[in-house]
């Protein structure tokens, strides 16, 4: 059997599937003389820099495993996704990955998909009410309880904390907030103030962190929904010249929040293996292509249906912990102590 693999990266202002509007797109093909296994991949965002690595480990995997796969970015915008879910149900694929926008706004083109006979993986992020084959994510309240433990660790049990929380249509975000409530309800840390970032602007924790301080508050703590919201309330704080004075954690472990931990601007943040779940979903989704069910016996509730659910543990990072978990394995060291005298 003769394989052919290419790879071709577009990107800017172009017509989109089906007539799309503004997107970027990647395809991966392998040309085979037999049936393949055709994947689509819808995102988000790439603006999130997570989504860039982890769009690149599931190609290179699934390409690999001879599919070929189809990368839609719909740049936030929920209306796109939809179209591009569209435009891979017409082109018949075998799987389709979900990186959501909205929790609540892909059931009717799922169900139509399910229809056709395509298969549905939730990366990351569960769609509610739409029976998917698969929810493969992190154990998100694990991310919450982490996030709320350092924090105690931090000011003790008692102070003042303000939260900067994700976007209300992403499903993760609850759950976060269902593990951090978990710790900090055993404490007298005092919740004072709580935001929405509205489909994840970063934006968002500058003002309202900057609001809250211009009340002459001054909070004990930040936890930011990831660390893109993380830099920005860090940027509120040093205008105030509050840096580093103000315990603030996020996740995702970014490049720029490891250098900020190392640099003593953000205390933490919640590492996600995300090699590991992006060459899993990968994985699954050939096996899932060829007939091959996913080995879990976890589950969880959309809202309507229980939908089998693979969750991977989530590991707090902090200066102590970087080389030990991060340096050399999701960054390289002259990375993250780039701005940092050693």
């Amino acid at each position: 059997m003769i394989m052919l693999f290419a790879a071709v990266m577009l990107t800017g202002m172009m017509m989109g599937p089906a007539g799309c509007g503004k997107h970027e797109e990647t395809i991966s093909q392998t040309v085979d003389d037999n049936d393949s296994v055709d994947i689509g991949l819808s995102i988000d965002s790439l603006v999130i820099e997570r989504w860039q690595r982890e769009r690149d480990l599931f190609v290179n995997k699934a390409t690999e495993l001879g599919a070929n796969v189809n990368v839609q970015n719909a740049n936030g915008d929920v209306e796109e996704q939809i179209r591009q879910i569209e435009y891979f149900i017409d082109k018949k694929m075998d799987v389709i990955v979900i990186i959501s926008i909205d929790d609540m706004a892909l059931t009717d083109v799922i169900a139509r998909a399910k229809k056709a006979g395509i298969k549905i993986i939730a990366y990351d992020r569960l769609i509610r009410d739409a029976d998917v084959d698969l929810y493969i994510s992190m154990d998100n309240e694990r991310v919450g309880e982490l996030m709320g433990e350092y924090i105690r660790k931090a000011i003790g049990n008692t102070g003042h904390i303000i939260q900067i929380k994700g976007s209300p249509t992403d499903n993760n975000v609850a759950m976060v907030q269902t593990g951090f409530e978990r710790v900090i309800s055993k404490t007298n840390i005092s919740i004072d103030y709580v935001a929405d970032a509205d489909n994840w602007l970063a934006e968002t924790a500058f003002t309202e962190t900057s609001r809250y301080l211009s009340l002459g508050n001054v909070p004990d703590a930040i936890m930011c929904g990831n660390d893109n919201l993380a830099a920005y309330a860090i940027r509120a704080l040093i205008e105030n010249r509050l840096g580093g004075e103000v315990c603030v954690v996020g996740q995702d472990a970014d490049l720029e929040a490891c250098q900020r931990i190392v640099e003593g601007t953000q205390y933490m943040t919640v590492y996600k293996p995300v090699e590991n779940l992006a060459k899993m979903s990968a994985s699954i989704a050939v096996d899932m292509a060829n007939g091959i069910a996913p080995d879990t016996e976890d589950t969880i509730d959309d809202g309507t249906y229980t939908v089998p659910y693979m969750k991977l543990d989530p590991i707090a990072v902090t200066r102590e912990n970087m080389d030990e978990v991060i340096t050399g394995k999701y960054h390289s060291r002259s990375e993250i102590y780039l701005n940092v005298a050693e």
